[in-house]
């Protein structure tokens, strides 16, 4: 699992390590390290020709030094890049520089360039355009979301194929991952010891590119703010059946989707909790949708009985045809997964555990109906949570599933597959995937996270590398997951 901490824990942690360092320390383990990762990734970049190099042959090294420590960790690996042969070139763009770093640059022949306000000076504009490597060391942790001012048109000068290393975080990111701004993106991020939650959510984490880390010996805080599952995850949480084990007891699943209009939805999350790995489930729905999902999956049940969860909305156009069974499930207390047109049916808190799954246009529909100030974004998907006291998985490139603020948990931020698998009914069997694990026995944002890292993998799955139908994905659902619990036991027995 990965896992990412605030700004103030972050902080408090470095805090004690320093007090029992010398000082500076930190910042000289956070410059050797990045130093390392700009000279290797140096000599993995070829050589394009001319344009990148000095007259000597020696590479072009541009680093954006701001007012903070970043800046400082900036210059002090400017200062070993220089020393190492390279010819690199300090743009000092902060309203003030960090003394120490700037006067080892300078006894190691780095060259310095002023840019504290107003449009670039020809010498940082050339340097710029000839740059080899970049590294980024403008704003860190303490930054506000948005490039400085007079910054603000850097990212159209930095020459197209220059390699651009953020030092700790991209410049103009909102730290907390939460709000979108202006900044510049990176090829790769190379951040210490401990990941900040920007590195992990949706509104930052395209700009950070490959993320390393560096171990300056800064241990981790207990709980963690934002965090990630991973491959070894699913097989050590994902409900396995054992030889005492039977239908009912590895899970019934509860299904009220589809309608006359939309019955495929009913298809494809059925489809997906079966090949899933549910003992059974039951559904419940119009008739051209029961004799569709039969059609598709005949193991099923239909009708009501006995369930451990229930998966509700997907490709509703009412209430599926149960409006007094869908209000005596939201009245029970087994977990409820809502989609799709179920996410107009609460308007206060259950009293058992409920996961809405909404895409951004459904989340802001669903906040403005609740009439919350905040709408989009992972802001807008914990003012959701904390009125129904609700999970809320928002769909994206990068999916996040929010707990209520009350409950102390972290934010699961989830990859949600390839590009491919934002096509329709996507949704439909993803919701089917998190219901199944949860009938399972798994806590709902558990169930959520495993479902939504399965998702995408079974979008692989389906065709490497190219477009993909939901059912597809349904169908491929059941390798993926064998795969990975074959993999974990691979690994143990090695």
């Amino acid at each position: 699992m990965i896992r990412a901490f605030t700004i103030e824990q972050v902080r408090a942690a470095e805090d004690a390590v320093r007090q029992q360092v010398e000082p500076g320390e930190l910042m000289q383990r956070a410059a050797y390290g990045l130093a390392e990762v700009a000279k290797a990734r140096l000599g993995s970049q070829p050589a394009d020709g001319a344009g990148d190099e000095d007259d000597n042959g020696a590479e072009r090294v541009v680093v954006l030094a701001g007012s903070g420590d970043n800046g400082g960790d900036a210059l002090y690996a400017a200062a070993r890049l220089a020393s190492a042969g390279l010819n690199v070139i300090a743009l000092l763009v902060g309203s003030r520089t960090h003394a120490g770093g700037l006067e080892q640059a300078l006894a190691d022949g780095v060259v310095p360039v002023e840019w504290r306000t107003g449009a670039a000076p020809d010498a940082a504009v050339g340097a710029l355009a000839e740059a080899s490597l970049v590294l980024d060391g403008i704003v860190g942790i303490g930054g506000k979301p948005g490039l400085p001012a007079h910054l603000r048109d850097l990212p159209d000068l930095i020459a197209p194929d220059a390699y651009v290393i953020a030092v700790d975080l991209p410049s103009g990111v909102d730290p907390s991952g939460e709000v979108g701004a202006d900044c510049l993106f990176a090829d790769e991020t190379v951040t210490f010891s401990l990941l900040k939650p920007c590195h992990l959510l949706p509104a930052a984490e395209a700009a950070c590119g490959l993320l390393t880390v560096v171990d300056i010996g800064v241990p981790e805080p207990d709980s963690p703010a934002v965090v990630r599952y991973e491959r070894d995850d699913v097989a050590a949480s994902w409900p396995v059946p054992g030889p005492f084990d039977d239908k009912y007891s590895r899970g019934v699943l509860g299904v009220v989707t589809g309608s006359e209009s939309y019955p495929g939805a009913a298809v494809l999350g059925v489809t997906a909790a079966v090949t899933a790995g549910v003992g059974m489930v039951r559904y419940i729905g119009p008739a051209r949708a029961t004799d569709l999902v039969l059609q598709h999956v005949p193991e099923i049940v239909t009708g009501p009985g006995r369930v451990q969860a229930w998966l509700l909305g997907s490709g509703w156009d009412g209430h599926g045809g149960a409006p007094e069974l869908v209000g005596e499930i939201l009245d029970g207390d087994l977990p409820v997964v809502l989609d799709a047109g179920a996410l107009d049916l609460l308007d206060d808190p259950r009293s058992g555990a409920t996961l809405l799954t909404p895409h951004a246009g459904e989340l802001q529909r669903l906040a403005r109906r609740l009439e919350l100030d905040d709408t989009t974004g992972v802001s807008g998907a914990r003012a959701v949570a904390d009125e129904l006291n609700a999970h809320v998985l928002l769909k994206g490139a990068v999916t996040v599933i929010v707990p209520p603020s009350h409950s102390g948990a972290p934010i699961v931020s989830q990859t949600a597959g390839p590009a491919w698998l934002a096509t329709a009914g996507s949704g439909d069997v993803l919701a089917g995937l998190i219901a199944a694990v949860a009938a399972g026995g798994l806590d709902l944002p558990i169930a959520a996270a495993l479902g939504v890292l399965v998702h995408g993998g079974a979008a692989e799955a389906a065709n490497p590398g190219g477009p993909v139908r939901a059912l597809d994905v349904a169908r491929s659902a059941g390798r993926v997951v064998a795969d990975l619990l074959g993999a974990a036991r691979r690994d143990t027995s090695t």
